[in-house]
């Protein structure tokens, strides 16, 4: 159906606790982390066309096009459309409406390729399965997968082995520093610790954990630190991914939002 047009959400996420385990031969870090699904993100709108030209808006002044996770996202799909049916059109125009802070930790460029993906696959009545989605997600980055299978997870090797987990439902409050965490920055950091046990699901929600990167952030970030004491005020803090953005757990939203009175 030519010209169909579809829109979805592109979910934020939050790390619970990350801890890196160790480094494989080819310098990828080995994680464990659990993976919370937020209800807050940025939205996506797909629209078909009739023929095969992908365009993106609106532009990025610091992120080249074909350097997009949206727009590799669609062409990655567009090949693996062509694989299978060589005379098939595949086109579209993509509009994405951002919200989520570019360097927060919030999986914001991997929900966007993983919801193009989804979106795409259904605007071009391309029957992939959420395995072959998540396959073709991989390869633009570790965190696609959870976006893919779209729930909460536990995840381990460079994120992209995951275990769905229930757990009970919070309310987070995220803060969001004005300040952009460049991710290899932190990975690559000497002080940054690489040799944390493995701990399982059950140890970690019976005792917790942290998160690896968050010393790092707030010596090479002081807006991260300087953040993470206001909110401390309130409640336990942990910081998400990479950084840079913090968050703090509540039982209700009447409790988070007294933070903010």
């Amino acid at each position: 159906m030519k010209n169909a047009q579809l829109s979805l959400p592109a979910p934020a996420k939050i790390n619970l606790f990350l801890h890196i385990i160790g480094r494989r031969a080819d310098g990828y870090h080995r994680l464990q982390t659990l993976f919370q699904l937020l209800d807050y993100g940025d939205q996506l709108d797909f629209r078909d066309r009739d023929d095969a030209i992908i365009t993106l808006t609106p532009t990025h002044p610091q992120i080249a096009e074909h350097d997009n996770l949206v727009h590799r996202a669609a062409k990655a799909l567009q090949q693996a459309a062509l694989a299978q049916q060589p005379t098939k059109c595949c086109g579209a125009d993509i509009h994405l409406r951002k919200c989520l802070p570019l360097g927060g930790g919030l999986g914001g460029g991997s929900s966007d390729a993983a919801t193009t993906l989804i979106g795409l696959n259904r605007l071009w009545q391309l029957d992939f399965s959420r395995q072959e989605l998540a396959a073709i997600g991989l390869k633009l980055g570790a965190d696609v997968p959870v976006f893919i299978h779209g729930r909460t997870a536990w995840a381990e090797g460079i994120g992209e082995i995951l275990t769905p987990v229930e757990i009970d439902q919070r309310w987070y409050l995220i803060l969001a520093p004005k300040v952009e965490v460049a991710t290899a920055t932190i990975f690559s950091h000497q002080q940054l610790t690489r040799d944390a046990h493995a701990i399982t699901i059950r140890a970690f929600l019976e005792q917790g954990g942290s998160n690896a990167c968050q010393a790092i952030a707030e010596k090479l970030y002081p807006e991260v630190k300087t953040a993470r004491k206001w909110l401390e005020q309130y409640a336990t803090v942990r910081m998400t991914g990479t950084g840079a953005c913090l968050f703090a757990s509540f039982g209700s939203e009447e409790q988070a939002r007294q933070v903010l009175v």
